[in-house]
């Protein structure tokens, strides 16, 4: 067997991955090492990847603050059910959708289009939530973000490629529509189900912007929020801010800052493991079309 000859473009082409992957890893690395460091270590702004003395005081300090790990525990309530909330709202409509015999189903599709193209702004979507009473509600965060006409798009085409011969034979065994979905469809749907939910799962996580304008309580921020206070106020010292009995604004070291951004990113990073063997699969069977 013959070796292959490495020629000087592979050469450049692996140095260049390579010093691409490390431009993406050491902003990383960087963050990890600062977090285990110390305080005097931290607030001296050195650049270093491995720290002097590992230690877990940034740690132990954020999970001993109640009001980082109520940020938390708002995150994780969002995510978990406005992706479970998304995703029966996505998958139902997309299984009607797909059905060519479901009435006024063009108009439907043309409605959902134009919405790709035409948004009404920020201030109506603003005032539609007052007018909903959902201020101040988590649920102004989850219902506007219910489904998008991409997602709706791709599933319909997914479920419309699913072999008709398996929902003729559910039917002649006397399943209803809810049956077919439910015993058939989603377990021949599971690699585009586990796309999608990993696109709300993130999307719901770094909840940022819809947080500041609808809760107006404090205790009902997300962690993303709460991370703004923590980099920027803590950075700058605005005394206005410092009112909000935070503690971390006044003492806070580079080392608890980096800290909390690892445990931000983390939930996220330890799901997409588990999703990952079903993302690219799901994203290419829905967007083919035979």
């Amino acid at each position: 067997m013959s070796l292959r000859r490495i020629s000087l473009f592979d050469i450049l082409n692996g140095l260049f991955l390579l010093a691409l992957t490390l431009v993406v890893i050491i902003p990383f690395w960087y963050m990890l090492a600062v977090s285990f460091s110390p305080v005097s270590e931290s607030l001296g702004g050195r650049f270093y990847l491995i720290p002097k003395e590992f230690l877990l005081e940034a740690y132990q300090y954020l999970f001993s603050t109640d009001r980082f790990m109520k940020s938390i525990g708002n995150s994780i309530y969002i995510t978990a059910v406005g992706t479970a909330f998304n995703i029966i709202v996505s998958i139902t409509l997309a299984y009607a959708l797909s059905k060519k015999t479901l009435p006024g189903r063009k108009l439907i599709l043309l409605m959902m289009l134009f919405t790709m193209v035409f948004s009404g702004g920020m201030i109506p979507k603003y005032l539609l939530i007052k007018w909903l009473g959902l201020l101040n509600s988590y649920w102004a965060l989850i219902l506007p973000a219910a489904t998008n006409a991409f997602t709706i798009l791709v599933m319909k085409t997914f479920f419309q490629n699913l072999p008709e011969s398996l929902d003729e034979a559910a039917r002649i065994d006397g399943a209803g529509e809810v049956r077919i979905l439910v015993s058939v469809v989603i377990p021949l749907s599971m690699p585009i189900i586990a796309t999608f939910s990993l696109f709300f799962m993130v999307s719901h996580w770094n909840e940022f912007f819809g947080a500041i304008i609808y809760l107006s309580d404090n205790a009902k921020w997300p962690i993303q929020v709460l991370l703004r206070l923590m980099v920027v106020v803590g950075e700058t010292k605005i005394g206005s801010e410092s009112t909000l009995d935070f503690e971390m604004v006044s003492k806070v070291g580079d080392n608890v800052k980096m800290a909390a951004i690892i445990v931000a990113m983390l939930p996220i990073v330890v799901v997409y493991p588990f999703l990952q063997k079903h993302f690219a699969k799901g994203a290419m069977l829905g967007s083919i079309k035979e």
